[in-house]
């Protein structure tokens, strides 16, 4: 799994223009499902996106999570198969390295699922869907977790 993970201020996800998911501050989380990823990877991330310490504390210093933020911090997951493009070859990306959506979207939900179980208030997208996402980057800050390089 591939996850883009954003802290951000607010972020929010609409549908046809219809409002389907928010979050204030916390984190909009993209994920991507590639082949032979399991709840093994989804596990890993959502126990280590939720104890991340990326948020400042009373100094300054980026030393608190999305748990010790009060109140808890808010994620919005995204499901976004593109994370797995490969754009070695030609001009348009392959998305073969992504996996099915009878794979991937139930993954992107226990993925959701895990983090709601940590506490923390948790909205999604809607799996493959055309959305439109508003992300309101807080910092700058970005991280980018690939569970190929990190299990």
């Amino acid at each position: 799994m591939r996850v883009v993970i954003q802290r951000v201020r607010q972020g929010s996800v609409r549908v046809a223009g219809e409002l389907i998911g928010q979050c204030g501050k916390g984190f909009v989380i993209l994920v991507g499902v590639g082949h032979g990823d399991t709840r093994k990877e989804a596990d890993y991330l959502a126990g280590k996106i939720a104890n991340l310490r990326v948020f400042e504390d009373a100094q300054g210093k980026m030393n608190l999570s999305a748990l010790d933020l009060e109140p808890k911090g808010e994620i919005l997951v995204i499901s976004q198969f593109t994370l797995y493009a490969d754009t070695r070859k030609g001009r348009r990306p392959s998305f073969l390295e992504s996996a099915a959506p009878d794979v991937a979207a139930p993954l992107v939900e226990y993925f959701a699922g895990l983090l709601r179980e940590n506490g923390l208030k948790v909205e999604t997208g809607r799996f493959g869907a055309e959305m439109l996402v508003d992300i309101q980057n807080d910092g700058p800050v970005t991280i980018i977790m690939d569970t190929a390089d990190l299990l």
